[in-house]
């Protein structure tokens, strides 16, 4: 209550008419036991000097000068440095939502020019930017599907990011209790892909859409056309997930699909321990007013001069309330501006030559870790910059020596896949070097002979 810009004459009016004698009368519900009676143990308060010298100490305990092969839905890649010119100006850094469209051109010419770019790299028709980030847009995508179908059940392919699908299952868990339609996951095959016969088996006529990740979470490519043909014949919609969008430059995009989500962190927002983010969701056109977020839209002013707004606004919970398409009505123009200006600053050529870049270092990173006595999974199946390592020694074994080198390891897989024992994601990107990839192969040779499989 102290923070509470109210006076004390204030507060003991408030109190007085809601018949309280003291704050401490509004806690009395809150059994003794569970009451805070001392001070919080929080560090005295410091001075601007200390404040500094404090935060450059913790600065001081980053990873700097770490090998890092760490991906799993967050990715290091190279940020030109015009990227922060241009977001921390004061018209964009500052903005909050382009609500007056007569003064916010610049940043609703911005969105549009996103939503633009998008389209372009997913093979989709239209395109939002207002996705807290990939997992958010997955479940939104699930919700559209039934919005649009009419019916309830979803299946998502176990290869999809473990906690995109615990986002889904939050986003369901009510709608699955009032229709009885569980969402159901499908297994994946000896080749790290979606178990086409088990889909194709588990679809019926409720089912909305069948929800797949391509490069999925072991980096494998799907096989997109088949998933749709799957998918269509049955009457279900097809929503593809997009963690890696570093991998559009060189993967044929999901044009079967009919709803496309993407998480955009690769294209210049910096993995911040984990946020913010960019997500995305893109689709056909006739699929527009049950998507979420918002839409810019590009028009004409009476002078016949080009201009832009934001269209079908109606869909937003401040209008419609309970009839709004989703609760999302956040505007993520800053990140997404940092995504615009990456895709402009690589063009078409550039997000190809990244793209290859990813490809070799992988490649190579696979093929050396699993000669220095690892196995490889899934190694028929094309992937992009990530790839699974299955070793003698636990991960938690192998990772503490590599840490012990300033080597960040591959993300232990037992968590949400315990019948793959122990293995290990890996990621390489373009920023990961020959020399970092030689050094941890070094280490992981180096396993204790006894240190059988647990």
């Amino acid at each position: 209550m102290r923070y509470l810009p109210k006076s004390d004459a204030e507060r003991a009016a408030m109190l007085r008419e809601i018949g309280a004698s003291s704050i401490d009368d509004l806690f009395a519900i809150i059994p003794e036991e569970y009451r805070l009676t001392r001070d919080l143990r929080i560090p005295r308060q410091m001075g601007e000097q200390e404040i500094v010298d404090h935060f450059k100490a913790a600065a001081a305990k980053n990873a700097n000068g770490y090998a890092s092969f760490l991906g799993a839905g967050v990715y290091r890649h190279y940020r030109p440095v015009i990227i922060d010119t241009i977001v921390q100006r004061g018209e964009f850094l500052t903005s909050y939502t382009p609500y007056q469209a007569e003064i916010t051109q610049g940043t609703l010419q911005a969105i549009f020019e996103f939503q633009t770019m998008i389209c372009e790299l997913t093979g989709m028709d239209i395109a939002n930017a207002s996705m807290y980030d990939g997992s958010t847009a997955c479940a939104e995508a699930a919700m559209m599907a039934m919005r649009v179908t009419g019916r309830d059940g979803v299946l998502v392919a176990r290869t999809v990011h473990p906690e995109y699908r615990e986002v889904m299952h939050t986003y369901a868990q009510h709608r699955e209790a009032a229709s009885g339609h569980r969402t159901q996951e499908i297994g994946y095959g000896a080749d790290g892909r979606i178990d086409l016969a088990a889909l194709d088996a588990a679809i019926t006529e409720e089912t909305a859409c069948v929800l797949a990740q391509s490069p999925n979470f072991f980096g494998v490519i799907e096989d997109i056309p088949a998933i749709a043909e799957i998918a269509h014949k049955k009457g279900a919609l097809l929503a593809v997930s997009i963690a890696e969008a570093v991998s559009l430059g060189v993967v044929r995009p999901p044009m079967e699909a009919d709803i496309v989500t993407m998480e955009a962190q690769s294209y210049g927002v910096a993995p911040s321990f984990g946020g913010p983010f960019c997500g995305v969701i893109a689709a056909r056109e006739k699929y527009v007013r049950q998507m979420p977020g918002r839409l810019v839209g590009e028009t004409k002013d009476k002078q016949g001069r080009r201009g832009f707004v934001l269209t079908l606004s109606t869909r937003e919970q401040h209008i419609r309330r309970e009839k709004a398409t989703s609760n999302i009505c956040t505007n993520q123009a800053l990140v997404a501006l940092m995504a615009t200006v990456f895709m402009t600053v690589y063009g078409k050529e550039g997000m190809k030559e990244l793209g290859l870049q990813n490809l070799a270092k992988a490649d190579y990173a696979a093929k050396t870790l699993a000669g220095a006595g690892g196995k490889l999974l899934f190694a028929g199946s094309l992937r992009f910059n990530e790839f699974v390592l299955q070793t003698e020694e636990t991960p938690e074994a192998l990772n503490a020596r590599l840490l012990e080198e300033k080597i960040l390891g591959g993300v232990a897989l037992k968590r949400w896949y315990p019948e793959l024992g122990n293995a290990t994601l890996w990621c390489a990107t373009e920023l990961t070097t020959r020399e970092q990839i030689d050094r941890a192969a070094g280490v992981a040779a180096q396993a204790p002979a006894a240190a059988g499989a647990r």
